[in-house]
């Protein structure tokens, strides 16, 4: 029923070529265009439903480079499962040839080497482009936006997400659903979805003061295509005002309400549903729960996490999906409905390989448009990088470490701390370091980088508790993003222990010393949740950090031990 043929089948032509001409001359080929965009493309139409599915863009209007995690650490039950697997032993769980399209796409080996050949990926207009033509073949295709889109890069700072709404309205989206969006403040939030010319969908967003579901957000809407009935029901981030600050948007509560989706789910399937989809922003465990104590949902169309996967999984008789992030990927799925029930799924994870996949030139002109007030800024060149700056992995990320190197040095700091989120494109070596580059690993509404006093039995304290909001064996405790980065300081961290154990052999790195847990040491960071944080905004604290250095290189990152992998 589920067939990874079509996805997989660029990354087989890829090796029958590299057994054909050798390795050595693969880049080569890549380069002269051997992929095509009718091979990305190619998919033979199934039953009478298509789906098109994006994620996590996180403001990414034009084609980057994105490194997928070396590390990606799964605890309980999901040890050892997609999405946590990488390198090599996804390769190998997938069949997926060393060096090919589909390795650069989905695994971290040799990133820059093949960054080069490939070259850079997504790019709205170039997902304008796979969507057009997903609907000329099936001209009633449902487009889903799963969430985390107004925010993330220079212009979308600026404009207050104006940029993104503009061009993904040009996409013509048939539902989203939400989570960074809501740092804009509930105010701006309420402004932009009573515009949209889409279902804004969230059946877990209700009004705080009265604990019932808030009417601007509906938890379902009803599609009719192929001769069925389509319900799609929104699952916004659950984890609003731990993850992020409450008072942004104090008139709004979250949380995952199992008990109110499955009413959701019956009350869908009372009306008519021959189809529920759920369009979430949970994380990929957090969905793999759901599926399995909700009951009647067919397909889960998973964001936040930011995983890529080429096939569904399945748990129970519900699919659930994960397209990647940062407009790297499209997701096309092909349903059989009848007689009121899901009969089969096809399913294609398309790599927006920008260099293969022509833009479409009226989305291209709309983010030339949206871009040009703002040229001058995006292109001043900071600086360069010798080094492969990346953000993923549950643990040490190099941009990460250049903006703990920057803390530490402009905030005059003995340690210095950069909060574990996902988002952000990668620089491969010899690359400029623009304006834009350092945005769009640090743009948010909350930005101030703070200069602070804490006790190493705090310090502590926070690395314990970020610790467990990745690795409680419950996905639904699973709060937070990656781990917190830290710079100055080293420790150890097994993360099969309880909570408040995992976190041990806290070191200063400057003396070697032990970190003391009654002593005070000045500690530097950014992303406060608190309300009235002071401080420089940190895009300027690391541009100021580059122009010193001139050349960025960074060795590599040891200070953290891990157990218990």
């Amino acid at each position: 029923m589920i067939s990874r043929r079509d996805f997989l089948q660029v990354s087989m032509a890829a090796s029958a070529m590299v057994g054909a001409s050798g390795f050595a001359n693969w880049a080569r080929l890549a380069a002269q265009q051997s992929l095509t965009q009718d091979q990305l493309l190619q998919f033979d139409s199934f039953g009478n439903i298509s789906l098109i599915h994006v994620t996590d863009i996180h403001g990414q209007l034009n084609p980057i480079h994105f490194r997928e995690p070396s590390v990606n650490l799964g605890v309980g039950t999901n040890k050892g499962h997609v999405p946590h697997i990488t390198g090599a032993d996804f390769r190998k769980a997938y069949g997926i040839a060393d060096g090919s399209p589909t390795a650069y796409a989905l695994t971290y080996d040799d990133f820059a080497s093949l960054a080069k050949g490939y070259g850079r990926v997504g790019g709205l207009d170039r997902m304008a482009t796979i969507i057009n033509a997903i609907r000329a073949d099936r001209p009633d295709a449902l487009l889903f936006d799963g969430g985390d889109t107004w925010h993330g890069s220079y212009t979308c700072h600026h404009t207050a997400g104006q940029d993104m709404v503009n061009v993904m309205n040009a996409l013509k989206p048939d539902a989203m659903t939400f989570h960074w969006e809501f740092t804009l403040g509930s105010e701006r939030v309420n402004e932009i979805v009573e515009g949209l010319p889409f279902a804004a969908l969230g059946q877990n967003i209700f009004d705080a003061e009265w604990d019932e579901p808030a009417e601007l957000f509906k938890p379902y809407k009803f599609f009719e295509r192929g001769g069925a009935k389509v319900a799609v029901i929104g699952q916004a981030f659950p984890y609003m005002p731990i993850a992020n600050p409450g008072w942004m948007f104090p008139e709004y509560s979250f949380g995952i309400r199992d008990e109110n989706m499955q009413a959701m789910v019956d009350e869908v399937r009372a009306a008519g549903a021959d189809l529920v989809v759920v369009l979430s922003h949970n994380g990929f465990d957090v969905d793999k729960k759901m599926a399995g104590k909700v009951q009647g949902i067919d397909v889960i169309l998973s964001g936040h996490t930011h995983d890529a996967l080429p096939e569904p999984v399945l748990v129970g008789k519900t699919h659930i999906i994960a397209s990647g992030s940062n407009g790297k990927f499209v997701s096309r799925v092909d349903l059989d409905v009848r007689d009121g029930q899901l009969m089969g799924l096809r399913h294609k994870l398309i790599p927006v390989f920008s260099d293969v996949i022509a833009p479409d030139p009226v989305v291209a002109q709309l983010i030339e448009a949206e871009r040009a007030p703002y040229k001058t800024q995006l292109e001043e060149v900071i600086g360069q990088t010798d080094t492969l700056l990346y953000r993923r992995g549950n643990f040490n990320g190099t941009w990460d470490d250049l903006i703990c190197d920057a803390l530490l040095s402009e905030r005059e700091a003995d340690i210095a701390m950069s909060p574990g989120v996902r988002w952000g494109p990668s620089l491969v070596p010899g690359d400029d370091i623009t304006r834009e580059d350092i945005w769009n690993v640090t743009s948010m509404s909350y930005g101030q980088a703070y200069r602070s006093e804490m006790t190493g039995e705090f310090i502590k304290v926070i690395l314990e508790d970020v610790a467990d909001n990745i690795f409680n064996p419950d996905p639904y405790y699973q709060q937070g993003g990656d781990m917190v980065r830290v710079g100055g300081m080293g420790y150890r961290i097994d993360i099969t222990k309880p909570q408040g154990e995992r976190i041990s052999e806290m070191t200063l790195l400057k003396s070697g010393e032990a970190i003391d847990p009654a002593k005070s040491y000045v500690v530097a960071g950014w992303a406060s949740v608190n309300e009235g944080t002071e401080g420089p905004m940190i895009w300027d604290v690391v541009e100021d950090h580059i122009r010193k250095l001139g050349t960025v290189t960074l060795n590599p990152n040891t200070s953290v031990q891990v157990a218990g992998a």
